[in-house]
């Protein structure tokens, strides 16, 4: 295994959006792992990526925050150079944009990843966290999906993850790069873009709004709290084994309409407040990840319960209205689920 060193200096791609700048707060935080002397956080800033994020630590002197584009090779590089570690949020997520406009997927996940791979290699010794999703695996009826099965992604986001993933695995098995890649479930939690189905329903049902929800409901989806994601990411980063993919789970099968129905009553909500739409073309019914290599490995476990989480998560888009109503202003698009 190769271990980083205990004072790494770690550049965070993509860590003003929702998963990436809660894995900064929580390692800066007061409950995060002692000797981190810098965390740069390189970000775009396109839509779903909110500076507001990072304020809880933009103060910290061990912080740095730089706008940029991780297709930008010069930049990369110089950022790369400085660093011992990259752990790669930085990307085009959105299964309905991805649809719609494949090409910005292609371009940030695939040769953004290549870009930082480059670098990595260019640098030697570093230690490089890939972070991908389950749905490179396509969709399941039944039983849950090892590290080892073969992806069969359906939509252009996960064509353009599952990419990334291989690229980055070539640079392990060619070049010998301390490559570490982990794939989670349906992230949800606080400071999450109001475009995926959790944030989408809350906010809107906090406007009086009705909630857009596909066809019959009945796919089905595994939940995972940002506080056990971001867990799971360290573990992986401290403890992980280069080369290796992880899965990571929340261990909470819901199907779409089943997750409604909670957040409706969250809200003070009925049925009245959803609309049916026509289901997404290519809709993934089912995504189950097995966690076992995780969990006997590197001792992760789950700790957040579902309907407690989703209460805090509502309580906090109920309390934090000045964060997402500027946002809801300028979203349009009718999103659903990723």
């Amino acid at each position: 295994m190769n271990t980083p060193p205990p004072s790494a200096r770690i550049l965070v791609t993509g860590g003003a959006g929702f998963i990436g700048s809660h894995y900064v707060r929580t390692l800066l935080g007061a409950q995060g792992p002692a000797g981190v002397p810098r965390l740069t956080v390189l970000d775009r800033l396109t839509y779903a990526g909110n500076p507001a994020n990072l304020d809880a630590v933009r103060d910290d002197p061990r912080f740095s925050f730089v706008r940029g584009d991780i297709c930008d090779q010069q930049l990369v590089d110089r950022l790369v150079a400085g660093h011992d570690q990259v752990v790669h949020f930085a990307a085009e997520s959105h299964v309905d944009r991805s649809i719609l406009a494949a090409g910005e997927f292609v371009r940030t996940n695939v040769l953004g990843t290549q870009t930082l791979l480059d670098a990595a290699l260019r640098h030697g010794g570093r230690t490089f966290v890939h972070i991908s999703t389950d749905e490179v695996y396509g969709s399941i009826d039944s039983g849950s999906w090892p590290e080892e099965d073969p992806l069969r992604p359906n939509s252009p986001y996960a064509a353009s993850k599952a990419a990334a993933d291989l690229i980055a695995l070539a640079y392990h098995r060619t070049h010998g790069l301390d490559v570490r890649i982990t794939r989670c479930s349906n992230n949800y939690g606080h400071h999450h873009f109001p475009e995926k189905i959790v944030p989408l329903f809350v906010t809107n049902l906090l406007q009086g709004r009705r909630v857009p929800l596909y066809g019959d409901g009945s796919q089905i989806r595994d939940w995972l709290h940002i506080d056990d994601h971001v867990q799971g990411i360290e573990l992986v980063r401290t403890r992980g084994r280069s080369g290796e993919v992880y899965n990571i789970g929340g261990g909470t099968e819901l199907s779409n309409r089943e997750l409604t129905g909670m957040i409706l009553a969250e809200c003070g909500a009925d049925w009245s407040m959803v609309e049916r739409v026509a289901d997404r073309p290519g809709h993934d019914h089912r995504y189950s990840v097995d966690c076992r290599k995780i969990t006997e490995e590197l001792g992760y476990r789950p700790r957040r319960d579902f309907a407690s989480g989703l209460a805090e998560t509502v309580a906090w888009y109920r309390e934090n209205r000045s964060w997402w109503e500027p946002l809801t202003r300028r979203q349009t698009d009718p999103a659903t689920d990723r």
